[in-house]
């Protein structure tokens, strides 16, 4: 099968990485710098399935057909990584990566539903440098189809194909496990907001306790909004509603110590990493999610309004705030004591 990727960051990169070692015929679409650096040394891949060199075709956008299309930008980039190369994709299968639940909805604006396969990555990696990915913990990867619940033709036979990279799943409810994912990432904003690692950050329980926060906030407007979450392979909705019913320090030791073991190499989080990079971020997406669904449901999102904000902020002024700054920002919100 011939296979486009679009988008070279921490995922786009991972992927095509490891299917390209599988022998499959890969294509990287990326930025300049991206293609210049990948064309000369290669894709540079470490972490946990150890270190290695990958030979693989890169360019800035694609040059041949594609039987299955990879979108592995971020949800904001979607838009024109399509126009880029519509002509091409326009008889393709899609399979959006993106957090968030918006990316279906953007790619259906210009190619067909039915061609339109979604899907939950539950492994991680971190991308800093161009052609350079440190793989960070193994996950699932699982898909479904947003806009139906008649699978499209070919589905079990990309679940194969995608297995040979790392484990797949197939859904009856992508939708449920979009949402929930939200909640596993939404607290890649606090990193982003002070500018260090996952581990650094959450090994702190005040900045634990605001986590805990984000979660209790994003589940009531989740209930207000009527949406069934669905528990995700080793992040089960278990994850979300036991420890936001214990009491706050408790809580906050329990989520700190989850946080602090995720991986042994520094992990940024998605939201710095664009940061970090100097581009946009999917905070909108993400916590923005919350605040796009409270608006909806006439109920209040204050908490992640005041961190989304601020990660704009730091986007623009290219300055990221202290522990100090952070708490009094979201004092009156937060119970940290």
């Amino acid at each position: 099968m011939r296979i486009g990727v679009i988008g070279s960051g921490a995922i786009g990169c991972l992927v095509a990485g490891y299917l390209k070692l599988k022998g499959e015929d890969i294509c990287l679409v990326g930025r300049p710098d991206s293609v210049k650096t990948i064309r000369e040394n290669g894709l540079q891949i470490s972490g946990v399935r150890g270190s290695f060199r990958v030979e693989i075709k890169a360019s800035e956008q694609l040059n041949y057909i594609p039987e299955l299309v990879i979108l592995a930008t971020k949800t904001q980039d979607i838009e024109l990584a399509i126009k880029d190369n519509i002509s091409l994709i326009r008889d393709a299968l899609i399979l959006t990566t993106q957090n968030g639940v918006q990316a279906d909805n953007i790619v259906a604006r210009y190619l067909p539903k039915e061609s339109i396969v979604s899907s939950v990555v539950m492994f991680g990696a971190t991308y800093l440098e161009p052609a350079k990915v440190v793989h960070n913990f193994e996950g699932s990867w699982i898909m479904g189809q947003s806009f139906n619940k008649r699978q499209p033709e070919g589905l079990l036979n990309l679940s194969q194909l995608l297995n040979n990279a790392f484990p797949t799943i197939i859904t009856e409810n992508i939708f449920g496990m979009k949402f929930l994912k939200i909640f596993a990432n939404a607290n890649n904003c606090l990193p982003a907001i002070l500018g260090k690692s996952m581990q650094e950050v959450f090994s702190d329980l005040d900045i634990s306790r605001i986590s805990i926060a984000i979660w209790k906030e994003g589940l009531d407007i989740i209930n207000k909004a009527g949406i069934n979450l669905v528990s995700l392979p080793g992040f089960p909705i278990e994850n979300i509603t036991k420890i936001t019913s214990m009491p706050m320090a408790q809580a906050a030791v329990v989520f700190s110590q989850i946080m602090k073991n995720l991986s042994k190499e520094p992990l940024y989080g998605s939201i710095l990493q664009s940061i970090m990079r100097g581009r946009t971020s999917e905070i909108d997406y993400i916590n923005g999610e919350f605040i796009r669904l409270a608006k909806e449901n006439n109920v209040y999102a204050p908490l992640n309004s005041a961190l989304v904000d601020m990660v704009h902020q730091v986007e623009k002024n290219n300055r990221f705030y202290s522990k100090l700054e952070l708490i009094e920002k979201t004092q009156g919100v937060v119970e940290l004591k």
